[in-house]
């Protein structure tokens, strides 16, 4: 089991020095330079949009270009093709996106069948009188908007829900939340040995399913720890305009209908261009609670720091749970922050990995990774807590 620590701030010096090079203040007669972040599995596609900002593209447009590389990916099942599904085996699409020029804002959720939710959130903003459409209702705005009908469910994706599925997961959405009176933390239901077993027991199920011996591994993770998914990503260019996005497949097995953070504006998503912009990615019933992103910027507009804006909403998440490990250790959250001066920052709630620390992308003329500043140190877990899994099954 992890180790957890409340020594909130990294003290290294190396983080230290990125804390102050993405915090440093800078004159407003100097144009800040374009600049694009994002989620990690943007990165791929940083430099697409990158190029288009750099040439004039709007700057929601230019965000598009980096998400719609993860919504069309149907090796990335966080976001659009081939994302996980609920737990009926359909995958259901959550998007927003804030337009800083013209204060303008569009959001979907529960979509199915339309694989770029993003661009889908943006004719929400453009073409109707409203802000959001969701279920069945934006599916059919998305078609007299000439967006395809297409299967979202991957061969990959339905054979890792089949296998969640058929071994029967201990772990689905219904039940107390954390936080709520009656929730109790799960490894007081389970033993190691019974983890083991089951562990098994889904290579066995896997075998049958004709999952690929390369992807077994990667499958049981995914039935045992049930994945999150989303990207969110802010754009900046040289005249201060700023937008922001997310969009994701939502969590994997979730009941039908459920809308996490990110079609939420103001909690995965907030623009505000005299400001700046944030997202968000993790737990997003939690986020929600925090009006995660909103909060951030209305930080910065307080006079905090991208750094300080974004800790200090976490240590309300931890306030909020009454500074109680034994909840906070399964939630996990990560805030993407950009000022429209260029400062720029991630924070997150834990640590992570002591040789894996978790990171964020990175584009104003160099396409880079950069670690996330978390509050406290450790990992956050799942129930439940895997095995060590072979590479190969």
């Amino acid at each position: 089991m992890p180790t957890f620590s409340r020594r909130g701030f990294i003290g290294a010096a190396g983080s230290a020095a990125f804390v102050a090079q993405a915090d440093a203040q800078r004159t407003s007669a100097t144009p800040p330079r374009p600049i694009i972040i994002c989620g990690d599995n943007g990165y791929a596609f940083l430099d697409a949009g990158y190029q288009a900002l750099t040439q004039g593209e709007d700057t929601l447009d230019a965000a598009i270009r980096v998400v719609r590389g993860a919504e069309e990916d149907p090796n990335d099942d966080s976001v659009g093709y081939g994302g996980l599904p609920n737990e009926e085996g359909v995958v259901e699409l959550d998007a927003c996106c804030m337009h800083g020029p013209t204060r303008m804002a569009g959001s979907v959720g529960a979509v199915r069948n339309i694989m770029n939710v993003s661009l889908l959130a943006k004719a929400v903003m453009q073409h109707t009188g409203h802000v959001m459409l969701v279920g069945d209702g934006a599916e059919r705005f998305g078609y007299a908007m000439g967006f395809e009908k297409k299967d979202l469910l991957t061969d990959r994706s339905r054979k890792i829900w089949m296998l969640w599925r058929e071994t029967h997961s201990d772990q689905d959405w219904w039940g107390p939340g954390i936080g709520s009176p009656g929730w109790t933390p799960p490894l007081q239901r389970k033993t190691a040995e019974s983890i083991e077993e089951r562990t098994k027991i889904l290579y066995a199920k896997a075998e049958q399913l004709g999952i690929a011996p390369e992807h077994r591994a990667d499958a049981i993770r995914k039935v045992l720890i049930p994945p999150t998914g989303t990207i969110h990503c802010s754009a900046l260019n040289t005249k201060r305009e700023i937008s922001g996005i997310t969009t994701t497949s939502g969590l994997a097995w979730k009941l039908p209908g459920r809308c996490g953070d990110s079609p939420v504006i103001g909690a995965g998503c907030y623009t505000d261009p005299d400001v700046g912009s944030a997202g968000a990615t993790g737990s997003g019933e939690e986020n929600i609670k925090m009006a995660g992103a909103h909060s951030v910027i209305e930080n910065m507009r307080r006079g905090m720091s991208p750094t300080d804006a974004g800790l200090d909403v976490l240590k309300r998440l931890v306030k909020f749970h009454n500074n109680d490990m034994d909840q906070l250790r399964y939630i996990r959250m990560n805030y993407y922050i950009l000022r429209k001066d260029g400062a720029f920052a991630g924070v997150t709630l834990w640590s992570g990995k002591k040789d894996q620390p978790p990171s964020f992308a990175v584009h104003d003329g160099t396409r880079r990774m950069v670690n996330f500043v978390p509050l406290l140190q450790g990992e956050s877990i799942s129930w439940p807590p895997a095995p060590k899994l072979p590479a190969n099954g």
